[in-house]
């Protein structure tokens, strides 16, 4: 098939029907449904991309197995330019979506990109798992396919382990083995933009326990599979709402589901991990499935920087950009911003080769951007509804602003400094209050401080690790030589 277009996604969603719940109602028309139209045109926008020649030898290359030309994605890289062939599709579609969808094709396709150049790991175990790894990542390439993935359990009671649960199939579950594949059932959580993808991945990060063999999991299999249920929240905008009055909310809302699989067949092929504890925990850190890293670094840079953009813009159209207290806060969110492409540059140019010749950025580097983001985040929309303040809430809708009666006061009272009127200092309010203040932005701000897991978890692991793997040589050569010095010049020290 090759690189997808816009219409070819599109036209893959009028052909499945997934069990989707929202509102507490079955969904049962997605192309049409109001609360996925617009997301579903952002991506099949990036899709189109693939193909516009402006962007087509940037984000995608010839397939040297099929000789078909495939998405940037599908690189496995063995050099300093196939990452950053990588980086460049990374860099487009966020800049595309200014950061804010977090779970754009590109992220879910490298990661079982890099699971797939790690068939020793899976060797190891079970040889099958290694090819069924490897055949599901030429599927997916061949045919440029949308994933989602759902990692976590359910938060019923995170005091216990899987196996201790009160009912055995809280979590996920394998229920028996058949001839076809395995049966599953349990929940997993948080499958974004489920309902308007192609397939689902199920894996795990490290903390399985013996006694938690049945949870071990590691699968993917279609989103409209029988027996999978998407158990959506709560929509942050109903589809309806002017792209005036929400500009940002009306087109990058990405929802979020529950995954519910009711006694789901898996077939054998489509198994990649089973029943083995071992090999669960380490396969985060052997199969170089973090590689969604890099793209995950890459995106929120973009993130980062247009809020810092929107901030700023908001404190020019003010007049308040000149005030020190207003300049420090701006020059924070600057700094946080150019901190974050430092450490980008750095760890793409400290890359290393692995055991299986795939290159991959330093680790270092990006486990600190994993560190920062979920605070400098935060602190940029924080910075923006300071700044903002009262006015934030305060615009006319497009309504008013349509209204002859109302246009000279919005004029004069809602304009900015010299040369902006109210209608673009309304525009830029709007915005800016979609992303710091809405739940859609509130969303933004959640996604951000827990994407990579519990970020307090995650710093203790990240210090364990350095430790591990660190000498204390500056100190020891202190202290030695503070000792020679004593030795040497024990009464007149020169």
């Amino acid at each position: 098939m090759g690189i997808r277009t816009g219409e070819d996604y599109i036209q893959a969603l009028k052909s499945r029907q997934p069990e989707v719940w929202m509102n507490g109602r079955k969904v049962t028309d997605l192309v049409n449904e109001d609360n996925f139209k617009q997301p579903i045109r952002e991506i099949a926008k990036l899709y189109d991309m693939q193909h516009d020649s402006k962007y087509r030898d940037k984000i995608t290359s010839i397939c040297e197995e099929t000789g078909e030309r495939v998405s940037n994605a599908f690189i496995v890289p063995k050099n300093y330019d196939d990452l950053m062939a990588r980086r460049e599709l990374y860099d487009v579609w966020a800049e595309a979506t200014f950061g804010l969808m977090g779970r754009t094709p590109d992220f879910l396709n490298v990661t079982v990109t890099s699971m797939a150049s790690s068939p020793n790991f899976y060797n190891q175990y079970n040889s099958d798992w290694a090819e069924n790894i490897k055949n599901y990542y030429k599927y997916i390439r061949d045919n440029d396919l949308f994933m989602t993935h759902a990692l976590i359990n359910p938060q019923v009671d995170r005091s216990k382990s899987s196996h201790e649960q009160k009912d055995l199939f809280t979590h996920l579950g394998a229920v028996e083995e058949t001839t076809d594949g395995l049966i599953v059932r349990g929940a997993k959580m948080l499958a974004t933009l489920a309902p308007i993808t192609d397939e689902v991945i199920i894996y795990s990060f490290p903390g399985f326990k013996p006694g938690d063999e049945r949870y071990a999991l590691s699968f993917a299999v279609p989103i409209d599979t029988p027996g999978l249920r998407l158990m959506c929240r709560e929509p942050m905008q109903d589809g309806k709402r002017p792209l005036f009055d929400h500009p940002l909310a009306s087109r990058f809302e990405e929802n979020d589901a529950v995954l519910i699989f009711n006694d789901v067949l898996v077939p054998w092929d489509r198994v990649f991990l089973y029943n083995n504890v071992d090999a669960a925990n380490k396969l985060y850190s052997e199969t170089g499935l973090s590689q969604n890293t890099h793209q995950n670094a890459a995106r929120g840079l973009v993130k980062l920087k247009f809020a810092q953009e929107v901030a700023s813009k908001v404190a020019d159209a003010i007049g308040v950009d000149g005030f020190l207290n207003v300049q420090t806060q701006l020059g924070e969110l600057v700094q946080s911003v150019e901190t974050i492409r430092a450490l980008l540059r750095t760890a793409e140019n400290e890359y290393t080769i692995r055991s299986n010749g795939e290159a991959i950025p330093n680790p270092i580097p990006l486990e600190t951007i994993r560190g920062i983001l979920p605070k400098a985040y935060p602190r940029a929309i924080e910075v923006i509804q300071t700044i903002g303040a009262s006015g934030l809430i305060l615009p006319p809708t497009e309504a008013d602003l349509n209204n002859p009666e109302l246009a000279e006061d919005i004029d004069r009272y809602y304009g900015g400094r010299s040369g902006i009127s109210g209608e673009e200092r309304v525009r830029l309010f709007k915005l800016a209050w979609d992303l710091s203040g809405e739940a859609f932005g509130q969303r933004l701000v959640q996604y951000e401080r827990y994407y990579s897991g519990d970020p307090v978890r995650k710093l203790g692991m990240f210090y364990s690790k350095h430790k591990r793997q660190t000498s204390f040589d500056m100190v020891d050569r202190a202290l030695e030589e503070a000792l020679d010095f004593k030795n040497k010049y024990p009464k007149n020290p020169v």
